[in-house]
């Protein structure tokens, strides 16, 4: 399986603006021209285009995306006049005047509003979730009708349950009794009489009804009261009243499809929340064009069988602590989830009430409780066929509680809690209450608290009983029901945390142009980038000890029971996580029971300070309680720590940082095991899939392990770094003292792909010949400031070879070091006054350094050829022969400098800083090069400075340099944040990241102007800027262009919907990694057995190196030199990406691959007259005799992939020809 990116051509005219094309080229700054082509030149490589790019927005991110009906459009010409008016004004030079209204308009705006841009997409926003005025006459029509039919039924007579069942099954529609069923013992009767009221209630009544996610209907409420008539007074127990609904819905169905009835609609039912006890019927029309034919309106009318006021039984009988579910005489628990049931279907009209009564108080309260939802819907709270999160179906009275308890204030009895919220005041507008909505959700302790709405006339019910009956309470001023019941400690601190993280965002002064966008628009349920780790759990074999007579299913028995286990287990390992499944389905009147889900889903975001510590801490060894062994079971033991104390606790093993990493995971494992039965093999998670791209092969690195008898990993290269700095500084032979050794190395700051590994010169020839690459570490050594330096450019990289065979000479004497030698550039450069000049150290342990020498005096000397210096004469460097290329070679060696000896090593502070700051930033990193290795763009055309830098922004958030909600606590996280951010990130509007003012690093404004920094974006569209790299190409000045950029765009996107299959258990972690070569015009395919990075493959094949599956007795050569950084396939691309870079763009694996894609440049396949120098290999085009053009010449694919197959030799083993 490979990521999905076909092949697409379009037009370039399709992506070329048509007022940008107008544009004079005279008028246009390099920048933007460069900007303007960008499209265009990526569509040149057809094949290197995402078709998703292509296509349109879709219609249902454009605000429901069908056509406006004739009032709105009438409206919007309305609008749009008045705009040409005002502008017609400006045009004729007439000043128009801003009214008195129009100013405080803008300052109201400003007040009451984030900024007045913010309240103009809030005005955009609200028309777009309201159904459409338009499409609601069927619906009024549809529901006169049916409301002349139930108060049009005839009563049936009382009689057995299971007899009335039984009537009803002939007609194909099943009695939804919930579960205990009635039985032959049953000695109460059901009947049915006609409704003694039908109201239309709820959202759709107040006109507060919000478009739902994943194209949820709009609901519309219709309350159907039950007569009196039809109940005992004794009903209220054993699920009496529940029978008798379930039964009076029935038959309400059975008379809609009555054909007699007249209405053409389907009928079912639907189990809020997965209660059974909590019935409603589904109606919907069917599309037949006919005047009550509701379908475009995409609503959905709920009926609701609810009881009649006065009740009749006594409320003193529903309050939390009673018992109303006797299974035995001698069974008195209290069933507070069953009272409060029962108690919601007495609320209907009074929650309508108050919601009315609130939009009359407040004028913004509708705004308000809309973009609360809106805000609740995209991040799960509420329907959806996605996962959302356990606990907030069916509860949107929950939201409008939360609004009013701003409004109104809050009652608390004193031993609760001390202090209560003030009311605030009602002229606030829609956005800051839903700010202070959000407010009170990141704030209230909702474990701790009991929040009561106040009331006039008092509560019912005490706070002691709530609390007693209830993980959470929230009651309203309008009835006893607790809002809140069902809903699991562990979801409320998932919304605690998704408000505060809404609130940092809005509070972000610097990023107001992406808050509207990131706290409405998008939708936040996508698990890959939302939780550290995410769980999936298979509950075919669940097991409870037993199920508590209150909870009305199995399904959310084990939920409720599974939040309690994984909160107390996990504790302060997690800041939040989240019990997922998808919201509730109707089902068809012949089913009985609603179906429950088969499998979950658990999300879990770490709080990193604590979530991989080893040692959970239990009780002291005397003390009594046995509360802590219980629940851990056999993983409990007694244990002595160093202060002394003895005591119980859980030890959690692991032998490397991945199975460190894992510890949460694993705690949720065990506890699924010990308190569910649950076995492993039900729980399937994805970071081992991760980890295992991140490893060399076992057979290689274990041989290197065992052979090396040294410190291996980014621990054994730090620690032999530093061996290696305290040598140079105790050395007495240099002529000047080492001021620092920089490390500049990506293997000193722990974002390498692979764990660095030494390999003793005495192991490299035992090696396989596919496994023998030996890494080397770059470092940059700083003497002492010394005027004995020389004042010339070439005469200074001539003393860095005496100081280089100096140094060579002092660590040799040491005897801690294998070899010692001068290199002397790398076959390519000529340029004398740029730094080429390295000193390879070998030490014993196998570890390879590469030290280069700065000396500032460099920088001030190339200025000078630059005409920096003013008192040279400009005239006289003009006419001086050869200055042109003198300041060419000058520029390059600066631009190499700067990039070397000073953005170098400042960013390798930063980052290691960084990777020292967030445990999931290294790990990031190396999953992103990774990915992007294994797709070929990674060091060709994307450096891995740029890489490093861009995955530090989804850390720091903006401005936002603390630890907040939003950094990622995973590498996994990580990753799918950055390829997030890659697929939608726009490349023309450049990307700021914070690197070093995070770290402590940051400059002041002066000091970044004053510095030149050296990056000239030669090819590179990326704008990666920094403090310190103020222009942002110093890391992207060489790539990569339009044709990668947008290529790596497509291949985010791809990959970003692929991680989506997470959801459905359906990801697999490995085709993340596997590149598509069908866009390859042709691919040269090289002999793995030849290549030394071989085993770095993320799809080697270990018969490449292994000796047994060819010649067992063949053994190594013992005078194979040893190469530190040999790569032969590293060393053919770039020789043929610098002969050929006018003729195709190539790709490759850095990482161990062994195919090299080429795309032929489209330009110089297409017939040009000849000229000499042409600059690519050409043949001439076969003759017309009509033809008039005699001379025409196009590309000569045949000659070149013939001299790339000879420059290949040996190392290239076969061209595959893919172009049409």
């Amino acid at each position: 399986m490979v990521l999905n990116l076909k092949r697409k051509l379009t037009p370039a005219s399709t992506y070329a603006p048509a007022k940008r094309r107008q544009v004079d080229e005279q008028d246009q700054e390099p920048d933007s021209e460069r900007e303007s082509g960008l499209e265009e030149d990526a569509e040149s490589f057809g094949g290197f285009r995402s078709e998703h790019d292509e296509s349109p927005a879709s219609d249902e991110d454009n605000g429901g995306g069908e056509e406006e009906d004739q009032d709105e459009d009438q409206a919007e010409d309305n609008v749009s006049g008045a705009l040409e008016d005002t502008t017609a004004g400006r045009r004729s030079g007439k000043p128009v005047k801003t009214t008195g209204s129009e100013l405080r308009s803008a300052q109201e705006a400003r007040d009451l509003f984030m900024s007045s841009s913010f309240k103009l997409q809030i005005d955009a926003l609200l028309p777009n979730v309201r159904p459409k005025t338009s499409r609601i006459p069927p619906l009024d029509r549809f529901l006169f009708a049916l409301h002349s039919i139930l108060t049009s039924l005839s009563s049936h007579e009382t009689r057995h349950p299971l007899d009335a069942a039984n009537e009803l099954r002939k007609q194909g529609i099943a009695v939804p009794y919930p579960d205990p069923a009635p039985g032959k013992e049953t000695n109460w009767k059901v009947g049915f009489e006609k409704p003694s009221d039908v109201n239309v209630v709820g959202s759709w009544a107040n006109k507060c009804s919000v478009k739902g996610q994943d194209g949820a209907k709009f609901g519309v409420d219709l309350a159907v009261e039950m007569p009196a008539s039809l109940f005992q007074e004794k009903d209220y127990m054993n699920n009496r009243f529940f029978h008798k609904r379930a039964y009076y819905l029935a038959c309400i169905a059975s008379a809609i499809l009555d054909k007699k009835s007249g209405l053409n609609a389907t009928v079912s039912y639907h189990s809020t929340a997965g209660d059974p006890r909590l019935i409603t019927l589904i109606v919907l029309p069917v599309q037949d064009k006919s005047e009550t034919d509701f379908s475009p309106l995409n609503a959905e009318i709920r009926i609701l069988a609810t009881l009649p006021s006065p009740p009749p039984f006594p409320l003193h009988r529903l309050s939390p602590m009673q018992s109303n579910l006797r299974i035995s005489s001698s069974s008195s628990v209290p069933t507070p989830l069953y009272n409060n049931a029962l108690l919601l279907a007495l609320t209907p009209k009074s929650h309508l009430l108050s919601v009315y009564n609130l939009q009359s108080e407040v004028p913004a309260f509708a705004g308000a409780l809309a973009l609360l939802r809106i805000w609740a819907n995209q991040r799960g709270y509420g329907n959806g066929s996605r996962l959302c999160v356990h606990g907030f179906e069916g509860k949107g009275t929950w939201w409008k509680g939360v609004l009013e308890v701003l409004v109104r204030g809050e009652e608390v009895e004193k031993v609760l809690r001390k202090g209560k919220r003030r009311p605030l005041g009602r002229g606030l507008s829609s956005y800051q209450m839903f700010r202070a909505a959000l407010d009170f959700l990141a704030k209230c302790d909702f474990e701790n608290e009991v929040v009561f709405v106040k009331s006039g006339g008092g509560h019912r019910y005490s706070p002691e009983e709530y609390r007693q009956g209830h993980e959470a309470t929230f009651v309203d001023s309008s009835s006893p029901v607790n809002l809140l019941a069902g809903v699991p400690l562990s979801s409320l601190e998932m919304l605690k945390h998704d408000a505060q993280l809404t609130l940092g965002v809005l509070n972000d002064s610097t990023a107001t142009s992406d808050a509207f966008s990131e706290t409405f628009l998008k939708d936040q349920r996508s698990v890959p980038s939302r939780f550290d780790a995410f769980v999936s759990i298979d509950l075919s074999s669940a097991k409870l000890p037993q199920l508590p007579p209150d909870q009305p299913s199995k399904f959310t028995a084990l939920l409720s029971s599974l939040s309690t286990i994984l909160r107390r287990g996990l504790g302060s390992r997690t800041k939040a996580f989240g019990l997922l499944h998808p919201s509730s389905p109707a089902y068809p009147l012949t089913s009985p029971h609603p179906s429950s889900p088969t499998t979950i889903a658990i999300g879990l975001i770490y709080n990193t300070e604590h979530a991989f510590r080893l040692v959970e801490h239990g009780p002291a060894v005397d003390d009594p309680d046995t509360s802590f062994a219980e629940f851990w079971g056999d993983k409990a033991e007694l244990r002595r720590f160093k202060d002394g104390k003895i005591g119980q606790s859980v030890v959690w093993d692991v032998r490397n940082s991945d199975e460190r990493a894992s510890i949460p995971v694993k705690v949720v494992e065990y506890l699924l095991d010990r308190h569910f039965s649950i076995p492993s093999r039900a729980v399937k998670t994805w970071q081992a899939p991760f980890d295992s791209l991140l490893r060399v092969p076992e057979s290689i690195s274990s041989l290197i392990q065992r052979e090396a008898g040294a410190a291996v990993g980014f621990k054994g290269a730090l620690t032999a770094f530093d061996d290696l700095v305290r040598t140079l500084r105790g050395s007495e032979d240099l002529p000047l003292s080492i001021l620092n050794v920089h490390p500049v190395s990506e293997y000193l700051r722990y974002t390498s792909v692979f764990n660095p590994l030494p390999v003793p010169a005495e192991l490299a020839p035992a090696l396989p010949k596919s496994a023998r690459y030996v890494q080397v570490i770059e470092v940059i050594l700083e003497f002492e400031k010394s005027g004995r330096w020389p004042d010339d450019i070439r005469a200074i990289q001539k003393i860095k070879l005496a100081f280089f065979e100096r140094v060579a000479a002092a660590l040799m004497q040491t005897q801690k070091f294998r070899r010692a030698s001068v290199v002397l550039g790398d076959g390519v450069t000529r340029n004398e006054i740029q730094d080429q000049a390295i000193l390879e150290i070998v030490t014993n342990q196998g570890w390879v350094f590469s030290a280069r020498i700065w000396h500032d005096r460099e920088a001030t000397l190339l200025g000078r050829i630059l005409n920096e210096r003013s008192h040279i004469s400009k005239t006289v460097r003009k006419t001086e022969e050869g200055q042109a290329k003198e300041r060419q070679l000058a520029l390059e060696a600066r631009e190499v400098y700067l990039r070397r000896f000073v953005h170098g090593p400042k960013h390798h502070r930063a980052v290691a800083n960084m990777a020292h700051r967030f445990s999931a930033y290294a790990g990031t990193v190396r999953l992103v090069k990774r990915w992007l290795a294994t797709h070929w763009l990674l060091h060709g055309h994307i450096s891995e400075e740029v890489v490093e830098i861009i995955c530090a922004s989804v850390f720091l958030g903006g401005t936002q340099f603390g630890d907040g909600p939003s950094v990622p606590g995973s590498k996994e996280r990580g990753f799918a944040r950055v390829v997030e951010l890659l697929a939608e990130w726009k490349i023309e509007e450049g990307l700021f990241v914070p690197l070093y003012a995070a770290n402590g690093m940051g400059l002041s404004e002066g000091e970044q102007s004053s510095k030149p920094t050296g990056g000239t974006n030669k090819n590179g569209v990326w704008k990666v800027r920094t403090e310190e790299d103020t222009d942002g190409g110093m890391w992207t000045a060489n790539g990569p262009d339009s044709i990668v950029a947008f290529r790596v765009r497509a291949l985010a996107k791809a990959t970003w919907g692929v991680l989506h299959g997470m959801e459905s258990r359906k990801l697999d972690v490995k085709s993340l990694f596997v590149h598509p070569t069908d866009d390859y015009d042709f691919l040269i395919n090289l002999d793995k057995s030849m290549l030394p990075r071989y085993y770095q493959n993320v799809g080697a094949d270990p018969k490449v190196w292994d000796r047994s599956a060819t010649y067992a007795n063949l053994q190594p050569a013992e005078n194979e030199p040893f190469r530190p950084g040999f790569d032969p396939a590293q060393l053919l691309f770039d020789d043929l990406q610098r002969v050929y870079q006018d003729s195709f763009k190539i790709f490759h694996d850095c990482l161990g691959g062994d195919t090299f894609g080429v795309v032929w440049d489209p330009s110089v396949r297409k017939p040009r007259p000849f000229r000499v120098l042409g600059g690519f290999s050409s043949v001439p085009v076969k003759k017309d005799e009509k033809s008039k053009d005699k001379g025409m010449v196009t590309l000569n694919e045949v000659a070149v992939m013939a001299e790339i197959q000879r420059l290949g030799a040996v190392l290239i083993k076969k061209i595959v020809n893919q172009s049409s």
